[in-house]
């Protein structure tokens, strides 16, 4: 293990991190409304202690292994989300205790969106405009983004970005080098970021809301500058469709947005199964969620229920998290349906949270090829996303992830259930908070103020583990993985 490497990347991350604190102080001067104070104070904690942490080993050169990559990655997401909390605690409104300033600041930057805030319309902008960036800086994470700048201090990176990129089949690069694919894929971002703030401005939201709406779209966080959450536009049928448009794009995989630019095509949308896929579950969820709505009478007017039931659909479908209306108080199966969906969640290299699309995909097709097996023994069955045959290496590690996921959601759940919630509450939390989706059902439906502070710490580390999709964070608790 390399520590001094690890320590001075983690050092020169920080101050990369110190920057996201000053943004918002041009809000504050701009706005007038106060909490300029602690994000000054906070940029410079930040930085300081950034600044300590890599001057002892700035000396220090060579790459790392993949191992220190992972070490490098928890780290830096834990660090972050402390460092992240300090303006929700120096500032006077919020006034945040300690385990509620870390919760909405992990929450910000995995992109869960569950909050313990309440009365948000009151907040100053400066706080409103950070809790917005923090989903869009974790949207695609900061260690990409440092991937993209490392080169240039002599540090290489393809261990970082393997260690933080989602997906089954993390090997796949866009471009020959690895800086230049964390480029490619900010510009992806940015470019998206961009279109959903002039359409949301376009459909009638005021320009501060545009940008911080489309900070939380395309980063698939869910955090609103309302209490009502995108609720405060209901009758903008506008706005709604905007949202579930750039939703649905986020929630694909980024390097096909790429290779789309790139190419000057759309055909590599039609040819991935993966994208066919996402399309249909969210299809299928959203029809039956319409029908369901329009059966029982929940809203007068059929307009009304469809884009209820298609923008709440597209919204837990993909693990945004936006609500429009309580729809934990929908009848029937209907709230427990959309939470299922969050299991499935975007596609794999998306902003998106829960177990992926690719992974749901090669589930069933071994599922059928075990059926298949049933009835034919000796058949040698191979198991094609499109027209390529995946090694059973593949297969093999999701069913581990799928073993693993099961097994931390079980001990998360009776854990919760232990510090005194219901089952309906601690379900739906463990559900909302390991799929980075945030709305749950029962005493988390508004909000997670109501939930004791232990409960509060258990969600924090569901939180990590769902956006570093567990095993980044569980292999360092193996004893195997600190062995020579």
């Amino acid at each position: 293990m390399q520590i001094g490497a690890i320590q001075r990347i983690l050092g020169l991350l920080l101050v990369v991190f110190s920057a996201s604190m000053l943004p918002p102080v041009l809000v504050g001067l701009i706005y007038g409304d106060g909490a300029i104070h602690p994000f000054i104070l906070a940029f410079a904690l930040t930085l300081i202690t950034g600044i300590v942490t890599w001057l002892p080993v700035r000396g220090r050169r060579g790459d790392i292994r993949l191992r220190d990559g992972f070490v490098v990655v928890v780290l830096f997401w834990a660090v972050l989300g402390l460092f992240g909390a300090l303006p929700f605690m120096l500032a006077e409104h919020p006034h945040m205790a300690f385990t509620d300033a870390v919760f909405e600041s992990i929450s910000g930057l995995t992109t869960t969106g569950a909050t313990v805030l309440f009365n948000i319309d009151r907040l100053p902008h400066a706080i409103l405009f950070y809790r917005q960036q923090l989903q869009w800086l974790g949207g695609m994470g900061i260690v990409v983004l440092a991937v993209a700048i490392m080169p240039m201090l002599g540090i290489g990176g393809m261990q970082l970005y393997r260690a933080e990129t989602p997906g089954p089949m993390k090997e796949t690069k866009l471009t020959p080098r690895i800086a230049e694919t964390a480029k490619a894929l900010w510009y992806v971002y940015l470019a998206l970021t961009v279109g959903c703030a002039l359409a949301y401005w376009i459909a009638g939201m005021g320009g501060f809301d545009a940008i911080a709406h489309a900070f939380s779209t395309v980063a698939i966080g869910g955090f609103s500058t309302h209490d009502a959450n995108m609720g405060y536009y209901t009758g903008q049928p506008l706005v709604e469709a905007v949202a579930i448009v750039f939703m649905l794009a986020s929630g694909v995989n980024f390097s096909l947005h790429f290779l789309a630019w790139r190419s000057r095509r759309i055909g590599h949308y039609f040819a991935d199964a993966e994208l066919r896929t996402y399309l249909i579950v969210i299809g299928i969820v959203a029809a039956i969620t319409v029908v369901y709505l329009y059966a029982t009478g929940v809203f007068e007017e059929p307009g009304e229920t469809m884009m209820q039931g298609i923008f709440q659909a597209v919204s837990i479908g993909t693990t945004t998290g936006f609500t429009t209306h309580a729809f934990h108080t929908w009848p029937s199966f209907l709230p427990v349906l959309l939470l299922f969906s969050s299991f499935i969640g975007g596609c794999a290299g998306s902003t998106a949270g829960g177990m992926k699309v690719i992974r749901f995909l090669l589930l069933i097709k071994q599922g059928r090829r075990e059926v298949m097996r049933v009835i034919h023994p000796s058949a040698v069955i191979p198991i094609k996303v499109g027209r390529k045959s995946l090694p059973n290496s593949v297969i093999d590690s999701v069913w581990g992830f799928f073993a693993a996921y099961v097994a931390v959601f079980s001990l998360f759940l009776l854990v919760l259930m232990f510090t005194g919630e219901d089952q309906i509450t601690a379900f739906s939390a463990v559900a909302a908070c390991m799929n980075n989706l945030g709305p749950g059902l029962g005493a988390v439906g508004a909000n997670y103020s109501a939930i004791s502070d232990t409960a509060k710490w258990v969600l924090t580390v569901a939180m990590l583990l769902g956006r570093l999709e567990i095993f980044t964070l569980v292999v360092l608790l193996t004893p195997a993985f600190w062995r020579r």
